[in-house]
């Protein structure tokens, strides 16, 4: 039973970061299908990362370099990951006006203008509202933003169905339905470092991230009746920058 889990988890980092796994783990579609349980696990790794990153420049370079460096090591983690995600789904529902459309722009591998500016937006976007936060706050608030925003994209997943029509897509065992169970375990490793903030003000952010993903599932229903892994990444980042941007304007109250 805990080598099984470990395996799951192992999958799940294995499929969302570059670093490196046991030669016994692999893609196995079954284990990736109940991976998404530790999405918001894996981001508190990443997170990890990117604080202890943080940190460690800050004792050489400004804030402004060490959160660049900051960036550049979740990044490289992750291999840009849901950032692709993120500017698949805004080339695709930025040119395309079929849900045929759509699927197929989001499958092309190639960067289109919407895409290109979706990204600089929101990198931009991140760096700033992350900027704002008091410095000795910023490397909590780098691995708060990773958990929650993977547990956000989980609740796509969990109220919308996977509608890619294909096969061959390698992010479809991860991005079908989960249960409530792992719905739940989610959602506990994505919101319990909130804790170490040690304030009830911070998590109101919720609300606000919450409703991004509302939003986002909204359109992702109306133009293609669900949702695809791109459309999780794009989740997940919009649910972080939106995470970033609450706590700089909770700052202004505490």
């Amino acid at each position: 039973m805990i080598k099984r889990e470990l395996q799951i988890f192992l999958t799940a980092m294995m499929f969302f970061t570059r670093i490196p796994c046991p030669k016994w783990v692999d893609h196995n579609p079954v284990f990736l299908k109940k991976s998404s349980k530790y999405f918001a696990l894996v981001g508190a790794i990443v997170g990890g990362i990117g604080a202890l990153v943080f940190l460690a420049a800050s004792y050489v370079f400004n804030t402004q370099i060490s959160l660049l460096i900051s960036m550049f090591a979740t990044i490289y983690t992750t291999g840009a990951f849901h950032e692709d995600g993120f500017a698949d789904v805004c080339d695709a529902f930025g040119g395309g006006w079929t849900k045929e459309k759509i699927l197929l722009i989001m499958k092309d591998s190639r960067l289109g203008t919407y895409g290109v500016t979706g990204l600089i937006l929101i990198l931009a976007l991140k760096f700033l509202a992350l900027q704002s936060i008091p410095s000795h706050d910023i490397a909590l608030a780098i691995l708060c933003g990773h958990t929650l925003s993977r547990f956000i994209a989980t609740t796509l997943i969990y109220t919308h169905k996977y509608v890619r029509d294909t096969e061959d897509s390698k992010a479809k065992p991860a991005a079908k339905s989960m249960t409530l169970a792992a719905l739940i375990l989610s959602g506990l490793f994505g919101i319990i470092p909130l804790f170490f903030f040690q304030t009830p003000i911070v998590f109101l952010t919720l609300v606000p991230c919450y409703l991004s993903k509302v939003y986002l599932g909204i359109k992702f229903k109306k133009w293609i009746g669900g949702q695809t892994g791109d459309c999780a990444g794009a989740t997940q980042q919009l649910a972080e920058v939106i995470f970033y941007l609450s706590l700089t304007a909770l700052w202004k109250f505490i």
